[in-house]
């Protein structure tokens, strides 16, 4: 049991310094040398755990969707800003969510590692907006699919921007602001007057989000959002 425990910890240790490696300079500048640097763990253990840059990368990838639950809203389109908002904290402060953000959104990655992470949250996108559809949230004329390849899109604009212009700095007032955009024309104006569109609220729903996961005694994903195990 010890010793499973601390094959754990150092995977835990490898993960986050290869995020943040990942993160600074992108996968093909990314060294193994810099990620021992920054793990403080021996060669061996590194290769035991992932035996390549790529399988680093794959195991950054596996865990951005980890540690998180997003409880049930009565509002499914509260639920939605409630997405987009924890995840905006989330990549401020959780390496591994930016730079699996890097890993997924360059074109030359999506040769390397496949569409999934996109299409992850493009199915829970419309997963969600689908719900609001279903209980009268949405306006008679909203496409959901293609609300939801416009939601998703344009966060991830967001985010960009984000990042190039301030170090994301102003990624939760951001993220508000484009909900406040876009919702208008999705939204029943009842449903709309409701919603709570707010950057102070981000750490309060990814503060739930992760003591509902570790409540739930194991990580969760998109798949997750709704109700923990």
């Amino acid at each position: 049991m010890v010793r499973q425990e601390r094959a754990v910890r150092t995977r835990r240790l490898i993960l986050d310094a290869a995020a943040s490696v990942f993160d600074e300079c992108g996968y093909e500048a990314a060294t193994i040398g810099e990620v021992l640097a920054r793990a403080g763990v021996t060669k061996g253990a590194l290769y035991f755990h992932f035996p390549s840059k790529r399988a680093l990368a794959e195991g950054v990838l596996g865990e951005q969707f980890a540690g998180f639950v997003l409880a049930p809203r009565v509002s499914k389109l509260q639920e939605l800003v409630d997405m987009g908002l924890a995840l905006a904290y989330r990549m401020r402060r959780r390496p591994v969510v930016s730079a699996s953000a890097r890993l997924s959104l360059g074109q030359e990655m999506g040769a390397v590692f496949g569409t999934w992470t996109i299409r992850t949250w493009l199915d829970a996108t419309e997963r969600v907006l689908r719900e609001a559809q279903e209980q009268g949230e949405l306006l008679p004329q909203v496409d959901v699919a293609e609300s939801a390849w416009v939601f998703s899109a344009a966060w991830t604009g967001v985010q960009v921007y984000s990042h190039t212009l301030s170090g994301r700095e102003d990624l939760e007032e951001r993220v508000c602001a484009l909900f406040e955009h876009l919702l208008p024309s999705v939204a029943v104006p009842a449903v709309l007057g409701r919603l709570v569109i707010d950057p102070a609220r981000a750490a309060e729903v990814a503060a739930e989000g992760e003591r509902l996961a570790a409540e739930a005694g194991e990580p969760a994903g998109l798949d997750g959002v709704g109700a923990p195990a």
